[in-house]
């Protein structure tokens, strides 16, 4: 009689965590890991072109001290802030957008100096840098997407019942999204 309560009790656990659509969870909640990594790895990637750039930038325009020293500062604070996707809440985001949104503003500025410089504009190394800049930046956007339609996925499906009462239960939390910077809806203003 013992056996056959168990086997009851196994094919009803197998059933529950089969419906509740605890695996599926599980997957979902994986996926957003991962595509964090992804995030992460073309932050990386941006972060290990600046150096290069920076000295490449440093041979022409020397005199330009202030803006490269800002855009190494602005790279080591971006490089420090890390983030474990299991514990991303919207302020450790936030925190880490905005580290890095202070790495664009500093490469922009960057950006600007270069145009003073008509030798440097026209050395290919440089160029070479700026090409790969501009590619790591797509992808950072294209990373950032995918992250958020990842964690939608598993947002929406953690929010459906029955997943809900059972992600309550298991402790699956809901995922932070990216979010665009504020005041990025208004173009910005080019003078000549």
């Amino acid at each position: 009689m013992k056996k056959i309560l168990l086997g009851i009790l196994a094919v009803v656990a197998i059933f529950l965590f089969s419906g509740c659509g605890y695996n599926k969870m599980v997957q979902l909640d994986e996926a957003v890991t991962a595509q964090w990594s992804q995030v992460e790895n073309v932050y990386q990637r941006r972060a290990d072109l600046i150096p290069n750039l920076v000295n490449t930038v440093k041979g022409y325009a020397e005199h330009e001290q202030e803006t490269l020293t800002g855009v190494i500062e602005a790279r080591s604070k971006a490089s420090s802030v890390n983030i474990n996707p299991e514990s991303m809440t919207p302020e450790v985001l936030q925190q880490f957008q905005q580290a890095q949104d202070g790495l664009s503003s500093a490469l922009s500025r960057l950006m600007v100096v270069v145009e003073r410089y008509p030798d440097l504009k026209a050395n290919q190394n440089f160029l070479d840098l700026q090409a790969q800049l501009e590619g790591t930046e797509n992808r950072i956007a294209v990373e950032r997407m995918k992250f958020n339609e990842s964690a939608q996925a598993y947002n929406t499906l953690i929010r459906k019942f029955p997943q809900l009462v059972f992600a309550n239960v298991f402790g699956f939390e809901k995922r932070t999204y990216f979010e665009a910077t504020q005041g990025a809806e208004k173009a910005p203003e080019v003078q000549f």
